[in-house]
């Protein structure tokens, strides 16, 4: 025998002492999903038979469970659950958590139960005991069918529970998870049949005339790719084809080429259908007039396959939920009265508005959810994203389009309404809704960028008609998400721990300093420098970035020249309306310069405009936008010269320990040699001592001057990126380095008077020639007074042969560049001693988690996540790099 319960319950075990609930339990359910009233008694109190701690043992006991529940994990009540009061607590949980409840009952013979307890050695339990939790159970158990399990089992003998082999957990209906798609999700259709074929037709499915069976209803369709639609449900009411609507979709559906959720006007119709009373409002009559001419076997099938839709489906392992009026994340998966409510409804606030229609709760608003969601419900200008939800139902019926979301792609897909079908009670031009061309108008005037207002329409009186704007992004950043002790999760390394004083560090540096949140989408990572060098001379040398790379496995690596200059991250949108439309950033111009820590780089607004329009220019010169399909870029790149950004560090460190470094040693020099003209003993070594200190000096001075030159004009920058980091839909950590040299060669080629290009080598480790040639060309690079090289795998990412990702890039710098890190006389044999013992883990782990976490972020903006998500990352970022580490590695 064989039990079935759903997958995600809350299954109450109910008998009396002794009946075989726990035994049934252990036999047949993991470990953690028995939530034991006996061991809550237990931890309470360390006696699982003190009944005086029972008020308290419950409360642990419910609060497990709720819990679980909450976590949409399976549990098993195991208590006596043999009075109605106690079974009521436990199902008011399941139906707060929308879990289904399930009741296993044991009903055995008294004396089975009075036997076995007698045989217990653990508790002792009276006869009287048992009789009266009998009496209570056999009074209690006549209201079982009413309490509203979903399933109910009863056991009356030994022999039917040992019957039991196994227990099935079944799939809810809305679980989809296994479907990955693609789909083509499509909103509200309201009876306008014309545009639903033509946006089908859009989308590339092929509809072909069939003889209607019943089933297929006239219609076969099909896709070249496989692609799968969902319907988000309201497929009539309004428009004047809902029976050519249902008859198309209910041929899909049935054809296995659509999936359809159902709308409000959907379950009107089908209540009337099915008999009930309901008012004939909101298009309904016209549905219903258009159905007349239709026979009654197409009506009844009409009933049945309204019935059976079900409130919402949870696709793609749980990455897509869709629901006519959207789902919060609590009840996403769940089944309850009040799921499938606020799937067809929402959610509404208890008030009216001053057309006596209720006032929507904005449910979106506050989502929090890692699914994204995909609604329609109310009608919106145009489909916009909000934390990671979107409503895709632009008001067809009403004059403007019907919109289809290409998942997993994220593109939009509309065709215009062929005229207004249904007019709203609010005059048109304060709607914002008219003729199609009407729409558009209202669209190019305001260049898309409704994201910073509301509007609000009313259509003929129905309640769920409110046309809102959504913002494209969410505005505001809660403090919560990013203090305290966090953890993170990445694609590339799973669970990345932020500790909470580096989330004060991060937050102070972010609120005081930053440029606005929405630019940022990516931090870069710290980089590790190669381990130490066996050479005497050297304390940083090419062969040993090769070997690290190639003991992991890695074969080809590329070498880049290390411009000394500072890190900079450039956002540069095609123009101001992508910057309003995709980084819901008005009035800030069409991009960004910004440091490292997310500081604008620019404290000169005039410089920073010509600056950001030369590289703009040269983008549209190489034809960067067309290449790659994009209207915006995030580029990583080194801005030069190192003087521009680091002036007081220059001025305030190293200018002045150069300038008392050579005053003090000229006039120490001068003594010395005085000394040594009178013969004193040991001067002339003492001097040679000296000469080389200040010769030391020099080198040092020589060393920071060779990066810093005068700025007066945006003519004095020079600016070299390195990598392409994401462009629109595009994350472009999957292109190898070559690529990315490639491609910036030609935007560098388009403006050589502010682009310089990295020269680089690309070098294979098992050729000795290749890899002496890279150590020659690093050695002429440092001789002439270059910072080094950076040593990178040839892909963007890379793993090592235990699985484990590599550095993304290794730095290799040269002995007059570490001049500047360690100090003027760095290299003298004593201090090379001390500084080859430098330890390189902890930067390492920094570095590659940092990596981590940028990839994570520009991902997360790409696939247009809330700006909480992308933030989270960035956020990250800038916390690991308030951990302390030795700043010269």
């Amino acid at each position: 025998m064989e039990i079935n319960i759903p997958k995600t319950a809350l299954v109450l075990l109910v008998g009396v002492s002794g009946s075989g609930k726990s035994s049934f339990a252990k036999k047949h359910f993991a470990k953690y999903e028995i939530v034991s009233s006996d061991t809550c008694r237990g931890i309470v109190s360390n006696d699982e038979n003190d009944q005086t701690s029972s008020r308290d043992a419950f409360d642990l006991f419910h609060f497990i469970i709720s819990m679980r529940l909450k976590n949409g994990l399976l549990t098993v009540a195991d208590a006596t659950n043999i009075q109605a009061d106690a079974r009521k607590k436990l199902l008011d949980i399941a139906r707060s958590f929308h879990v289904l409840p399930v009741a296993i009952v044991f009903d055995m013979p008294q004396e089975l139960c009075e036997s076995r307890n007698a045989a217990r050695t653990d508790r002792t339990l009276s006869a009287h005991v048992i009789r009266r939790q009998m009496q209570d159970f056999k009074r209690s158990s006549k209201s079982l069918k009413k309490e509203g399990f979903k399933k109910l089992y009863v056991f009356k003998s030994e022999g039917e529970v040992d019957a039991v082999t196994s227990i099935v957990r079944e799939k809810l209906y809305n679980d989809k998870t296994e479907l990955h798609g693609p789909f083509d999700i499509i909103g509200d259709v309201h009876g306008c049949y014309e545009e639903l074929v033509a946006l089908l037709q859009k989308l590339h499915y092929a509809i072909e005339p069939t003889a209607d069976d019943g089933t297929n209803f006239g219609f076969k369709v099909s896709h070249p790719e496989n692609r799968t639609v969902i319907f988000l449900g309201d497929l009539v009411d309004r428009g004047p084809a809902s029976p050519a609507v249902l008859k198309l979709v209910m041929s899909m559906v049935r054809g296995g080429t659509a999936l359809c959720v159902p709308g409000n006007h959907d379950m009107k119709l089908q209540k009337k259908l099915n008999g009930k009373t309901v008012q004939e409002k909101y298009g309904l009559a016209e549905t219903l007039e258009q159905l007349e001419g239709e026979s009654d076997a197409f009506k009844s099938d009409v009933k049945e396959f309204l019935y059976g839709l079900i409130s919402h489906y949870v696709l793609d392992s749980g990455k897509l939920v869709v629901a006519h009026a959207g789902l919060k994340e609590e009840m996403q998966g769940r089944g309850s009265g009040a799921v499938r409510s606020f799937c067809l409804y929402g959610e509404t606030t208890g008030e009216t508005d001053e057309f006596g229609l209720p006032v929507r709760y904005n449910w979106a608003s506050e989502y929090r959810g890692r699914a994204k969601v995909v609604y329609g419900h109310t009608p919106v200008i145009s489909a916009q994203w909000l934390n990671n939800t979107i409503d895709i139902d632009t008001g067809c019926v009403f004059g403007g389009s019907l919109t289809a979301l290409r998942y997993p792609e994220e593109e939009l897909v509309s065709v215009k309404a062929q005229k207004i079908y249904c007019k709203p009670v609010k005059p048109i031009e304060s709607i914002g809704f008219g003729t199609a061309n009407a729409l558009e108008n209202e669209k190019a005037e305001r260049g898309n960028a409704l994201s910073s207002e509301t509007e609000t329409a009313r259509a003929n009186g129905d309640s769920h008609a409110s046309i809102t704007l959504q913002h494209q992004d969410d505005d505001v950043l809660d403090i919560k998400d990013v203090t305290g002790r966090r953890i993170v999760q990445t694609r590339l390394k799973n669970n990345i721990l932020i500790r909470e004083e580096n989330s004060i560090a991060a937050l102070e540096a972010m609120s005081r300093f930053a440029v606005n949140p929405k630019w940022l989408i990516y931090l870069p990572p710290t980089m590790s420098p190669s381990e130490t060098s066996t050479l005497d001379d050297f304390l940083e040398y090419p062969l040993e970035a090769f070997a690290y790379y190639k003991n992991r496995g890695i074969r080809t690596i590329v070498c880049e020249e290390k411009h000394m200059g500072s890190r900079a991250v450039l956002i540069i949108c095609r123009d101001e309306r992508t910057a309003e439309n995709r980084f819901g950033i008005a009035d800030e111009g069409f991009g960004i310069c910004y440091t490292r820590t997310g500081r604008n780089f620019f404290n000169d607004k005039e410089i920073e405009k010509a600056f950001l329009e030369k590289i703009r220019d040269a983008l549209t010169r190489s034809g960067f936008w067309e290449k790659h399909d994009t209207d915006w870029v995030c580029l990583d790149t080194e801005l030069m010269p190192w003087s521009a950004k680091a002036q007081s560090l220059i001025h305030d460190q190293y200018a002045a320990t150069g300038s008392a470094a050579l005053n003090a040693l000229s006039e120490a020099e001068e003594v010395l040699r005085l000394t040594a003209l009178r013969g004193i003993e040991g001067s002339r070594e003492l001097l040679h001592t000296f000469l080389g200190k200040k010769e030391s000096a020099e080198k040092f001075v020589s060393a920071y001057r060779t990066y810093c030159w005068e700025v007066s004009s945006v003519d004095d920058y020079k600016l070299a990126p390195f990598h392409i980091l994401a462009t629109e839909g595009s994350v472009h950590s999957d292109k190898n380095h070559q690529w990315h040299m490639e491609y910036i060669a030609e935007i560098c080629r388009a403006d050589s008077t502010l682009f310089k290009m990295t020269p680089y080598k690309i070098v294979h480790l098992e050729d000795e020639s290749e890899t002496n040639d890279a150590v020659t060309w690093w050695l002429d690079l440092t001789g002439k007074g270059g910072e080094g090289m950076v040593v990178k795998p040839y892909d963007f990412i890379a793993y090592g042969k235990d699985g484990s990702i590599l550095q993304p890039a290794v730095k290799c710098r040269g002995k007059e560049y570490l001049r500047i890190i360690y100090g003027p006389e760095y290299c003298e044999k004593e201090n090379l001693i001390r500084l080859k013992k430098r330890g390189l883990a902890k930067k390492r782990a920094l570095a590659v988690q940092e990596f981590a976490l940028g990839i994570e972020a520009l991902e997360r903006f790409v696939k247009k996540e809330p700006l909480r998500r992308i933030h989270e990352s960035v956020f990250a970022v800038l916390a690991t790099e308030s951990e302390p580490t030795d700043p010269r590695l």
